[in-house]
């Protein structure tokens, strides 16, 4: 999608504004789901790379995401990707979902292996005639489908449950082999750790994109709580800047717009060309940040 940008007349060339891409999670009420929408109306004509929809735990959320899609793909000209996890469901069930997903046309799938049932931290158990991990996910997907792109998950701080880095890189390994086109990562705040993440998985001869996820924290203690229990952790210096704000949402607003943007800035600034947003289904913080990248609403784009 990074667009090539013409010469100035002056002979100097701007560099391309990064691409972007956006996650959303499906509605469980009418007002979220008008609330999803006027977010999908308001970041659409930033023209993403593509957007995401999730699926919860065990496949909790698998009928409204499919709706989502289905939905996104009917009456927008976004390029959706379907999330699809291996957590209890036998191999012929996730087969079916593969298939209604080709079917009504998405040709790209985040394949993961999913979170416990019982949330994280909760024992972890796959079904007896299942896929049996995100890699066997991925192959089973490129068996049934070449046409279908797959997105992987890549943890710069490793995943909770993986013994160590290395380990954790065997896994991506295992996942690129298996037909992985795109890593997005897991949430992170300090820039060093995806750079070291990233020069460990260059050395183990992974070339695949290792994409930042990037998420604008609208409420801090909320957020802090969610994604610490993910394994990502927050600098001393991130929890300082939101110190005494708890019942301040619009200079928090302010705030989380700040670190977000500086973060995705310095990224870009040492040649980071893509993003992926985790935007909560909030459109406000999300545009304001892609403003500042250089990215305009319908291509009308400019130099970061």
């Amino acid at each position: 999608m990074t667009e090539v940008t013409p010469p100035a007349l002056n002979g100097y060339r701007a560099p391309p504004s990064p691409a972007i891409s956006f996650e959303f999670f499906p509605p469980k009420t009418e007002e979220m789901e008008r609330n999803l929408w006027d977010t999908i109306k308001r970041l659409a004509p930033l023209c993403p790379n593509f957007v995401s929809v999730t699926y919860g735990a065990g496949g909790s959320t698998r009928e409204r995401t499919h709706a989502t899609i289905a939905r996104i793909l009917n009456e927008t000209e976004l390029l959706p990707a379907a999330h699809l996890t291996c957590v209890g469901a036998a191999r012929g069930e996730i087969d079916d979902i593969v298939d209604r997903y080709h079917d009504v046309g998405v040709r790209h799938i985040v394949a993961l292996r999913g979170d416990p049932p019982g949330g994280i931290g909760t024992p972890y158990f796959t079904h007896p005639d299942g896929y049996q991990s995100s890699a066997e996910l991925v192959a089973g997907i490129r068996k049934r489908y070449g046409d279908i792109e797959i997105s992987v998950s890549a943890y710069p701080e490793k995943h909770p449950e993986s013994r160590d880095i290395d380990a954790d890189i065997d896994i991506l390994k295992a996942k690129v082999d298996a037909g992985a086109a795109r890593a997005i990562t897991q949430v992170f705040f300090d820039n060093d750790l995806y750079f070291r993440y990233l020069d460990r998985v260059r050395r183990r001869g992974i070339d695949i994109p290792i994409v930042p996820g990037i998420m604008p924290m609208h409420n801090f203690k909320q957020a802090r709580n969610f994604v610490t229990r993910a394994g990502t952790s927050v600098p001393n210096w991130l929890a300082e800047k939101f110190e005494g704000l708890d019942n301040d949402p619009e200079t928090r607003k302010l705030v989380a717009a700040t670190v977000a943007a500086g973060q995705v800035q310095k990224l870009a600034k040492h040649g980071v060309d893509t993003f992926h947003f985790y935007t909560m289904n909030r459109a406000d913080l999300v545009f304001a940040i892609s403003h500042l990248l250089g990215i305009r609403p319908n291509g009308a784009q400019k130099a970061a």
